[in-house]
């Protein structure tokens, strides 16, 4: 059997997956983009190469050998962006799962590993591979060894072989030395000759053959600016040669053998995948999880048919079973109830027509257990059944208690309790297009189950809630709360669907108008839609300059097509045609999809348990997303209307509240006095940070002090700020340096709540939501790093996300106490919309503001905004 060797050039390949791939975080807000690239490339190469052997060599630190030669090697490079930094670890764990040797070796770079392993690999008759983005590499190639080059992105690549490397540059393979020795090499800080570019470079190597036989013949050059060039730097050009050469035989400790592939440890890939978010990933693996044997104890129960009082008392554990996501739109399969009287399942319908069950249901006094009360409540009352006396969510409390786990169902939030008796949803129902329900016997049981297990949690989550003194926050924060949400879910906003037609239609028409206007300025017609055939319309006929090129031809993507905007007019017709296009295609004709037929409304489900922060989001549409930086996108809020056509939308939302709780955790002087002021916090910031009076800010100094103030809300790097403002990382890291001088107490705050965090492993918001931070005391530098970044901007972005929780429940409260008609239909963000009759606006506009800025007493005051009119739209 022939043998091959994949070699990959680790920290290269990781830098060209950071910058191809967006940023992209997983559910506990750590940076995955590098990863995920890495792992995409990965699993390429095991399919197409199907190596025996694997080996990622890494750099095992910044200085090497060469430094002892060239103290300035390398000297330009960036510091690696901490974004990037603190995914290494997660690489090197991927490479672990994937049982893929990896190796770094102190004092030596990842090229030099790689060097020697492929001579030695060979030699022993291998087939070699080596994979990275740095050029350098391709003077490895020979009739054995193949080297891909990945260009742009990580899957493009370039296969550099010594027929392919003589048709490209005209040199052979062993020649790629001298041609760095003579023209340099920018990013490792090369130095070569001054003046000497790639061209120059090459056609000296054919005339003379070596950079060696070049310096001895100089006087033989024509030129005579080369000549004196080539003389005066011999000595460097000879140094850059000897930086340039890979190292084929480096003391490494590590042989072939130790590079066999056997596959991967399929169990740690799952885990790791499902830690990262990789959800795309799993479903490419096609991998169906078996579940521990365990033998289920049996159970006795009742399948009841006639409902009676025994069945039906208080302090009750109750499951309403609905396997669909949107609950709004799919049936309840069945009923269990477990209490002191025994255990009982009820079939749909025998609950829903008996009048017994909808008055138990209705009454307050009895008490109800519930997994996601929200989800129970709106699914009865689809029904027309009322379901209170709610007292205690296991869903909520599990969340409460660690937002950090993703509890998939009720039998993965048991077992992690030791509670065994019950199979999880995936075993009954099955999995993806699988997933259908059971016969009656096994969903009954089955809900029994369920409904046992969470008459068992309950004790144990109470106690739990109890010692960590987040029981309050469980009882007068999110179980009101699900309550609210329910009662918007089940509200739903009217949708006005002849003018979200009748704009859809208008859509089409400036899609055709624009498509008009690009073919004439292309001087044809093509597929606008095609990156292929617009890229050839851009970068061959219309002759602009290339950005950036790709696997299939030329990149047009937004970034891109933004930096050329001034070079041609079909630009900008091109961007405005992508973005109506996808709000057409996304939210005209998703939205109409979604209009609920009986109720001409759409009924958005709100994650209550989703984020690590607290913060609410939306699905099912997603009302929280509703792009409002085009026209066409803001007008889109016009198709949302009061259900009454004598009502109108009141729109209420907090002012800069992160920026307002950071001033009061932070306890900074200077913020405060600002607020307290009611000064406009960016120009005051740029005051502060570029030391200018108030009519001396710009708006671009105002721009930069606005991205900044955010930004520290947001724990941001020098990295993330340059991306921002698009300047350089020295200039984003000096601007963050004056911000925390300028204020001092946001900068202890810093420093404690890190502090704070590795003594206890969480934080905590202003009314006791934790986030754990275990990475807080990680080894890895980048890894903890990041953890402290968490830590600064959890209890910032949680306690903003708890206020207006707060405030949704005192306002359902002032509501019904006033005797208002006015209902809370959305909450997007910091912002709160209700549709009230006319005659209330008078009210509201006293009471919204009054409720909302008192919803929690802070060291500087909350300012709310409103507005209202006859559409959502007319409401901002």
């Amino acid at each position: 059997m022939s043998k091959k060797l994949v070699l990959i050039d680790g920290n290269s390949i990781a830098y060209r997956a950071f910058f191809a791939l967006p940023l992209l975080n997983n559910d506990k807000g750590i940076h995955t983009n590098a990863v995920y690239g890495f792992t995409m490339m990965l699993m390429r190469i095991l399919e197409h190469e199907k190596p025996t052997h694997m080996l990622v060599a890494f750099d095992a630190g910044k200085t090497t050998f060469r430094h002892s030669t060239f103290s300035e090697y390398k000297g330009g490079r960036q510091k690696t962006p901490p974004e990037l930094s603190e995914q290494f670890a997660f690489v090197r764990e991927l490479l672990d799962a994937y049982n893929i040797k990896r190796y770094e070796l102190e004092k030596y770079e990842a090229d030099d590993i790689i060097g020697t392993l492929s001579i030695q690999a060979e030699k022993e008759g291998f087939e070699v591979k080596v994979i990275s983005g740095d050029k350098d590499l391709t003077q490895l190639a020979t009739d054995k060894v193949t080297v891909d080059i990945t260009k742009k992105g990580i899957t493009d690549v370039d296969s550099y072989t010594p027929a392919f490397i003589e048709e490209k540059y005209g040199i052979p393979a062993e020649r790629i030395i001298d041609m760095k020795g003579l023209m340099g090499d920018t990013s490792d800080n090369i130095p070569g000759v001054p003046g000497v570019g790639e061209k120059t470079a090459l056609k000296l190597l054919k005339e003379f053959g070596t950079l060696e036989s070049l310096l001895e013949n100089t006087d033989k050059v024509s030129g005579k600016k080369l000549k004196e060039k080539l003389e005066e730097f011999k000595e460097q050009a000879i140094l850059s040669k000897q930086l340039a050469t890979i190292l084929t035989e480096a003391p490494i400790e590590v042989s072939l053998p130790d590079t066999q592939y056997e596959g991967y440890d399929e169990k740690k890939v799952i885990e790791l995948f499902k830690e990262l978010g990789f959800n795309s990933l799993l479903d490419k693996m096609d991998i169906v999880e078996s579940e521990e044997d365990h033998v289920l104890e049996e159970i006795d129960f009742t399948f009841v048919e006639d409902l009676n009082q025994e069945v039906l008392t208080t302090d009750s554990t109750i499951i309403i079973e609905v396997m669909e996501g949107n609950y709004h739109q799919s049936d309840i399969q069945g009923i269990a109830i477990v209490n002191k009287n025994g255990y009982y399942f009820i079939p749909t319908e025998v609950a829903t027509r008996s009048s017994l069950f909808k008055e138990w249901a209705a009454d307050e006094s009895n008490r109800k257990t519930v997994y996601d009360g929200k989800r129970s409540i709106v699914a009865l009352r689809w029904k027309d059944i009322d379901l209170n006396g709610v007292d205690f969510d296991c869903l909520i409390a599990s969340y409460i208690l660690d937002p950090s786990q993703t509890f998939e169902d009720i039998a993965t939030i048991a077992k992690a309790k030791g509670i065994m008796d019950i199979q999880t949803d995936e075993a009954v129902y099955g999995k993806g297009a699988k997933r259908c329900c059971p016969e009656e016997k096994i969903l009954a049981e089955h809900l029994v189950r369920k409904a046992i297990a969470l008459h068992k949690l309950k004790e144990i989550y109470e106690e739990e809630l109890k010692e960590n003194e987040q029981y309050e926050l469980f009882t007068d924060l999110e179980m009101p709360l699900a309550r609210i949400l329910a009662d918007m879910e089940s509200e739903g906003i009217t949708v006005d669907v002849p003018r979200l037609q009748m704009m859809g239609k208008e859509i089409t028409e400036k899609l055709t108008t624009l498509e008009k206007q690009i073919y004439e300025l292309a001087g044809e017609e093509f597929n606008i839609n095609s990156p292929k055939q617009l890229g050839v319309i851009l970068f061959e006929k219309l002759s602009l300059p290339v950005v950036k090129k790709t696997k299939t031809g030329y990149s047009t993507s937004a970034d891109i097509l933004e930096k050329l905007a001034s070079k041609h007019p079909i630009i900008e017709y091109i961007l405005d045609y992508r973005q109506l296009g996808k709000l057409q295609s996304t939210y005209i004709e998703g939205l109409l999809k979604v209009v609920h037929n009986d109720t001409s409304k759409v009924h958005t489900i709100y994650n209550q348990v989703l984020t690590q922060t607290g913060r609410l989001s939306s699905t099912d549409p997603n009302l929280q997303n509703i792009p409002i930086r085009l026209e066409e996108g803001r007008k889109i809020r016009q198709a949302f209307v009061p259900s009454h056509s004598d009502w109108v939308i009141f729109a209420a939302d907090y002012s800069q509240i992160e920026l307002r709780v950071l001033a009061h955790i932070a306890n900074d002087d200077n913020l405060i006095d600002a607020f307290r002021h009611d000064l406009d916090i960016h120009t005051k910031t740029a005051m502060d940070v570029f030391h200018v009076k108030a009519e001396e800010v710009t708006s671009n100094m105002r721009r930069q002090a606005k991205a900044v103030n955010f930004g520290i809300v947001y724990g941001i790097s020098d990295y993330g700020l340059s991306q921002n403002l698009d300047i350089t990382r020295k200039e984003a890291g000096k601007f963050i340096e004056r911000y925390l001088e300028s204020f001092p107490g946001v900068k202890d705050y810093m420093e404690e709540i890190v502090q704070d965090a590795k003594q206890k492993g969480y934080v905590s918001t202003l009314l006791q939501r934790r986030r754990y931070i275990p990475e807080i005391t990680a080894r890895n530098f980048n890894v903890r790093s990041f953890a402290e970044r968490t830590a600064m901007n959890t209890p910032i972005q949680g306690s903003a996300a708890d206020i207006i929780k707060k405030a949704m429940i005192e306002m359902a409260k002032r509501l019904e106490n006033e005797k208002l008609q006015a209902k809370l239909l959305l909450q997007v963000h910091d912002e709160l919309i209700f549709e009230a009759p006319r005659d209330e606006i008078e009210k509201l506009e006293k009471i919204v503001p009054e409720v909302m800025e008192h919803a929690v007493e802070l060291q500087v005051p909350l300012k709310v905004d409103y507005s209202y009119g006859p559409t959502w739209y007319d409401a901002k």
